[in-house]
């Protein structure tokens, strides 16, 4: 009996069901009460939702903790300051106390952490990292805080992070600490039963700031006694852990400070409220910040595996994939824009990094300049394995200034920085390649003067030149890359158009239509009259027809307006096509680019 209260399996799936069966008692208690979340301008939800679904998840995890886990001083110091964190999130579900009384409690339960010798061993001086403890403490707990905004997703992400931290002490030895997160992973399952979309109740504060706090506690419990001392164990691999969270309320911070507002204050400009702007529905959202969850999760532990420097290269691609992501999401409006402008006017600061922002030139170059690094480091990587002990290592260090010199160099002179990512095409892909070409030559040719190519590997420019072409030329098509995979933002409320031709000029517009999505027009698809073009895939839609079945394709997909791309239409052809939608109800317009000459006076 004794192997079974100790096994994990047991222990998450009996406090699945005891949770499961408290947010069922305390989901009807918040409704009988009053404790309800109701709908407001700055949140996400439609209805009245029951609150104090953080009483059941902390309920759960505590009983499980006291009955069945194992205790040490740690877990018991980490679980005193959850404990106390719930308590402050409690008496504001209850009292909606202001966010400064919200910090000083944090601050409170940081102490007990901290008081009690806990801290993140990074620089060896007990004073910063007393601070940098603090810091992560209180910035996770605000942060898993601030990512409850959609149903499912608080509870989901932190539900990963906290199976990766079991797996962490699995591999450490650290039983207790895994029955520990075991329990509390039980409990997150179990109240997702209620939450996930649509919720049917909410964690509230109680249960976010419980939340937040044991998980940023119990990554520390993986660094005391000397288990984790690494740099990237210590820091790197927290943070991937738990990077939704650390993403999210980076954006937002950010985003909101430039736009004057008031980061502590709720709103609907998350980035899961980004992605419903970009057309996916509520549940693919969470959905898919649940797979980038897992995909950090599992990066959080190939990384320890890994020698520091060939970390850090990793940590450097996913930043940088991170970055390219961010700044796309950050261009999707989620409040009027005239807001936006008149914030900018009222605050000279914030308007001045909003003017550099738009300088992305120097984005762009700095960008490529972390490409030049990686691609030459993965090209030694691939060739010859860790060799951060070799002679190739001192190699690569030396040259490596050069190089991104030399690179950039091309890079300017070629004409890579006059582009416009998100209308990157194959004569733009020419482009990226000649300053490749030149660059990998001149990198080349510098080497030879200076070092006469004594102890280099050939093999290496060649390999540096693919990975840096496939590097270039995909950071500049990632904005189509990311619209390309994501639904049309207008899908949900746009007007439904069907495209009158599918050749050069229907292609024209389709894309005139994705790059302005503020027109509201939604292509269902393409009509054509040409029977060879019938059923093929243009862009993702489908040429659906022609030949007189207009009327019938117009009532099938609902069709409320139809575009005309061709320059030249015969005008019996153009009559016919004007009565069939008079006759549908359908609007007609033209949607064509002339041009026409100009008179000189």
């Amino acid at each position: 009996m004794s192997w079974l209260l100790s096994n994990p399996v047991f222990i998450t799936i009996t406090a699945a069901v005891v949770s499961a069966g408290l947010t069922w008692i305390v989901r009807g208690m918040a409704r009988k009460y009053g404790f309800v979340a109701k709908p407001k301008a700055d949140r996400w939800h439609k209805k009245p939702t029951a609150l104090m679904g953080g009483v059941a998840i902390f309920a759960t995890t505590l009983l499980v903790y006291l009955i069945l886990v194992p205790k040490s001083g740690e877990s018991l110091i980490v679980m005193a300051g959850a404990t106390f964190l719930f308590l402050v999130g409690f008496v504001d579900d209850i009292l909606y106390i202001k966010p400064y009384q919200k910090i000083i409690g944090q601050v409170i339960g940081t102490a007990i952490i901290i008081g009690a010798g806990l801290t993140m061993p990074i620089t060896g001086y007990q004073m910063i990292d007393i601070w940098i403890t603090a810091l992560w403490l209180i910035g996770i707990t605000n942060a898993v805080n601030l990512l409850d905004n959609m149903d499912g997703l608080a509870a989901g992400v932190a539900g990963i992070a906290a199976l990766t931290l079991a797996i962490g002490f699995y591999n450490s030895g650290a039983s207790g600490e895994m029955l520990l997160i075991c329990g509390f992973i039980g409990a997150l399952l179990g109240f997702l039963v209620f939450n996930f979309n649509p919720a049917t109740i909410f964690m509230g504060d109680a249960g976010s700031m419980f939340v937040g706090f044991l998980l940023s506690g119990a990554v520390m419990l993986n660094q005391s006694g000397g288990r984790s001392r690494g740099i990237v164990s210590v820091l790197a691999v927290p943070a991937l852990i738990l990077f939704v969270p650390i993403f999210d309320t980076t954006l937002v911070t950010i985003l909101r400070k430039m736009w004057g507002r008031k980061a502590s204050e709720g709103g609907r400009d998350h980035t899961s409220h980004r992605l419903v702007a970009l057309g996916l529905s509520e549940r693919s959202a969470v959905l898919m910040l649940y797979g980038f969850a897992i995909a950090a999760a599992a990066l959080s532990l190939y990384l320890k595996q890994l020698k520091i420097i060939q970390s850090l290269a990793i940590i450097g691609l996913f930043t940088v994939i991170l970055t390219i992501v961010g700044v796309y999401l950050a261009r999707v409006k989620v409040y009027a824009e005239q807001d936006e402008d008149l914030a900018l006017k009222d605050n000279a600061v914030f308007g001045f990094i909003y003017d550099f922002s738009h300088k992305r030139r120097i984005f762009e170059v700095l960008l490529d300049s972390v490409l030049i690094t990686l691609a030459y480091y993965f090209s030694y990587v691939l060739l010859f394995g860790a060799f951060e002990d070799t002679g190739n290592w001192e190699l690569f260090i030396e040259t490596l200034p050069l190089l991104i010199v030399i690179k950039l160099a091309a890079f300017l002179l070629v004409g890579v920085y006059r582009g416009i990512w998100r209308y990157t095409g194959v004569s733009d892909l020419l482009t990226f390649t000649k300053g490749v070409v030149l660059g990998s030559a001149g990198s080349i040719l510098a080497i030879l003067l200076l070092y006469r190519f004594r102890n280099f590997s050939r093999a290496v420019f060649v390999v540096d030149a693919i990975l840096l072409l496939a590097a270039l030329a995909g950071s500049r098509m990632a904005f189509r890359l990311i619209r390309q995979l994501l639904p049309n933002p207008v899908a949900s409320y746009g007007r439904r158009v069907l495209i009158y031709g599918a050749g050069d000029g229907g292609e024209m517009v389709l894309r005139e239509l994705e790059n302005n999505p503020d027109w509201e027009y939604t292509a269902v698809g393409f009509v054509d009259d040409d029977p060879l073009k019938e059923g093929k895939v243009m862009h993702g839609l489908k040429v659906l027809g022609g030949n007189g079945s207009l009327a019938d394709i117009c009532r099938q997909y609902n069709v409320q307006e139809v575009l005309i791309s061709f320059r030249e239409l015969a005008p019996d052809k153009l009559k016919e096509i004007r009565i069939t939608c008079q006759n549908a109800d359908v609007s007609l317009k033209r949607a064509q680019i002339k041009i026409e000459p100009v008179e000189f006076e």
